[in-house]
Order: C-alpha cells, then sequence, then structure tokens
C-alpha cells in the first residue's frame, strides 16, 4: 500500500522537525510494507530528501511545467529539474490545477515528459459534484484518462489517484459501495498491466476504517491530514490493523 502525502502550499524548515515521528514510524515493524512518499512544496524538497537520507521514505513534487528544457519560464519547474533535486514521483493533474486551467492535453504533455525523466507519476482524475449529479462519473473519469494518457504505451509508472473534486477537503467521501465499483470501473480501462489505484479526497482517521474495505485500491493520497504526523502514522496503522 501506498500513502502519498500531499502537503500542498504548506511547511517551512521548521516544519522539518515534525517529520521525525513519521522517520521513526518508516523504520518500525508497524509499517508492515506500507510506503510512504511525501510530496512538499518546491521549497521544500532538498531539505526533505536531506531528512529522509537514513530511512525508506520517498519523495515527490506536486507539479511540473510542460516542457522538458530549460526555457524562459519565470517562476516554474520541469521535471528534469525535479529529479535533479532527487524528486521521484511527480503529482499530475489534481483538480485544484485543473480549476486553473490545466486541460487534459497539457496534463498529457507534462505526464510524457516527466515518463521522460525517469519520475513516476500520481495522475490525478475525478468529478465535480455537478458532474457527479448528473450522473456524468464514468464519462468524465474516461475522458481524462483516454486524453491524459493519450499515446502512451507504457504505464507502469503511473499510478492513478481517483479523487472526486466534491470530496477534497469537504471532509465527505464517496459511499464505499460506489467507490469500489469505481475503482473496479478505472481498473477496467486498461486491458495490459493494471496501473496502481489511489484514492484521494478527505482521506482522514475517521474515513480510514471503511475507506481501507476497497480490496482494488493500491493506496490513499492524503492532503491535510498528512500535515500532522500523529494523523498520518494513524491512517497508516489504522489501515493494516
Amino acid at each position: 500500500m501506498y500513502f502519498v502525502a500531499n502537503w500542498k502550499m504548506f511547511g517551512n524548515l521548521k516544519s522539518l522537525n515534525t517529520l521525525n515521528k513519521v522517520i521513526k514510524f518508516s523504520k518500525s515493524k508497524e509499517i508492515k510494507k506500507g510506503r510512504l512518499i511525501y510530496c512538499p512544496p518546491y521549497t521544500l524538497i532538498s531539505s526533505f530528501l536531506k531528512k529522509f537520507e537514513n530511512c525508506l521514505i520517498d519523495l515527490g513534487a506536486q507539479n511540473c511545467h510542460e516542457s522538458d528544457v530549460y526555457g524562459s519560464h519565470t517562476g516554474f519547474i520541469n521535471s528534469r529539474m525535479l529529479k535533479n533535486v532527487g524528486a521521484n514521483y511527480v503529482i499530475i493533474g489534481h483538480s485544484e490545477n485543473r480549476r486553473k486551467g490545466e486541460t487534459d492535453k497539457l496534463i498529457n504533455i507534462k505526464i510524457k515528459n516527466a515518463i521522460k525523466a525517469k519520475l513516476k507519476i500520481i495522475f490525478c482524475i475525478g468529478e465535480t459534484i455537478s458532474e457527479k449529479n448528473k450522473g456524468k462519473t464514468k464519462l468524465i473519469l474516461s475522458k481524462q484518462i483516454k486524453l491524459g494518457l493519450k499515446k502512451i504505451k507504457i504505464k507502469s509508472n503511473i499510478f492513478i489517484a481517483y479523487e472526486p473534486v466534491w470530496s477534497i477537503g469537504t471532509g465527505k467521501i464517496p459511499k464505499i459501495r460506489e467507490l469500489d465499483q469505481i475503482i473496479k470501473f478505472i481498473k477496467g480501462k486498461f486491458k495490459d498491466k493494471l496501473p496502481k489505484i489511489l484514492y484521494g479526497g478527505s482521506v482522514n482517521t475517521q474515513n480510514i476504517n471503511d475507506l481501507k474495505q476497497i480490496s482494488n485500491l493500491d493506496g490513499f493520497l492524503i492532503g491535510g491530514a498528512s500535515q500532522n504526523a500523529k494523523k498520518f502514522i494513524d491512517i497508516v496503522k489504522k489501515t493494516y490493523s
């Protein structure tokens, strides 16, 4: 099981001290076969890398620019630069970025170049509450998968993170039976080697006991709760208890 901590726009150098408990936990038998991955802001990637030197916690970034070469893109960082500073993963297609204009076509380019940079991709898909209420969930997910992964043949380094937009930051999650069907639907879109499927959207210490019942899931993309070491550890522990 993969537990991806998306810190979003949170954290400073003092935040490094909060990782001590997680580092200690990562070296214990309690973690079982869990894999921890932190995706902090760009400003903290190098500091996190040094902090994780003597443990198995992996590191990722929250987005990247679509270009795979250096250029005049003030304020942006591409996948090659992320790989160079020690990131092994990158989140692409998060709804917060889609909402700001990130299109399926742009996401497709980012994924292709992230693969070239030898990064593992956490590819986010999900429907809005309006799309859900109109019964368009599967239609939207199919479109995002088809366009986002267009002309990408090898998908072994791609994780699909299903994040219903209406769930993120609201405390609401899909009904377990409904979520189970959606995960099966997503896996059914792939005829070759199945990508790993994560669930994201208000994952916390209260609902993890319900979410862990979904047998098809390979892990979780955790937002706000991952910023607190105790909550993040509790989510991992409860997944296996």
